[in-house]
């Protein structure tokens, strides 16, 4: 790993937040749309933001939104989205993304972190599992009837 450091994104990255969701989930997304909930979502103090550049370079990106849950009766904090680019996939940019917002979250009272990842991602399970989260729960999805 070269020089890799984690910072906040911010309004001016959204383009490569951009390209990263679309390389995640594999289809182009309503642009303008994209740049409004991009916009609001930055501006939650619950939500983080990350971006692991490699110089100036962001390399890799991590979604986590905080929401205050009754069943907890406390804060639970999930990683929305992680992406890092192909070609520094192995080099421990996604451990090292967690780990900065591990350390962010560290003085926040809160009950757990949690992280959902579609069943086509195998190698994704694997990776989480030797981070440290652990197979509890099962999610169950449904669409809206349009």
């Amino acid at each position: 790993m070269h020089n890799v450091t984690v910072r906040y994104a911010g309004q001016a990255d959204v383009e490569y937040v951009y390209q990263f969701v679309c390389l995640l989930e594999d289809m182009q997304f309503d642009r303008a749309l994209f740049d409004k909930y991009y916009r609001l979502n930055i501006a939650n103090p619950e939500y983080y933001y990350l971006l692991a550049a490699d110089e100036e370079k962001p390399v890799g990106y991590l979604s986590c939104h905080g929401q205050l849950l009754l069943h907890h009766l406390n804060y639970v904090y999930e990683i929305q989205e992680l992406y890092v680019d192909t070609s520094y996939r192995g080099k421990g940019i996604g451990r090292l993304l967690i780990n900065h917002l591990k350390e962010l979250l560290k003085d926040k009272d809160y009950d757990m972190l949690e992280v959902a990842c579609g069943f086509k991602r195998p190698e994704s399970h694997i990776f989480y599992e030797q981070v440290g989260f652990g197979r509890t729960h099962f999610k169950f999805t449904m669409r809206k009837a349009l």
